[in-house]
């Protein structure tokens, strides 16, 4: 199965959908972006549409709605979560200030700019 994500005129992914991988095979066996492109458009499904991956093969990241296709890095792009957190340039993927301790569950508080241990609630 191939994924297709339908991008907006401002980069946002709007829409993703499912093909049969034989939709995408030219008469050489080689699968081809264009003809999943080609079909989805004959389906009446205006728009701009990019394959994706759910594994990340393609694009770097299995898109959600609300995401950004960023054209320079021919990658999708989640929201940002909080401010302070920067642009991973090789996963696309964002990233806190400060690793994830190694020990424990925690939650970021952007306010304190840390990472916050949860309360183990199960006593």
């Amino acid at each position: 199965m191939s994924y297709f994500a339908r991008v907006s005129e401002n980069q946002i992914v709007t829409e993703i959908i499912l093909l049969v991988d034989d939709i995408l095979l030219d008469s050489d066996g080689v699968a081809q972006e264009s003809l999943g492109v080609a079909f989805i458009h004959s389906l009446s499904l205006p728009g701009f549409w990019l394959q994706c991956s759910d594994d990340g093969s393609i694009r770097k990241n299995f898109p959600g709605i609300g995401f950004t296709y960023d054209a320079d890095r021919d990658a999708f792009i989640p929201p940002q979560p909080y401010a302070s957190w920067v642009l991973d340039e090789d996963t696309c993927l964002w990233v806190a200030p400060i690793a994830y301790p190694a020990e424990g569950d925690h939650v970021w508080d952007e306010q304190a700019g840390d990472w916050v241990e949860v309360p183990d609630e199960t006593v």
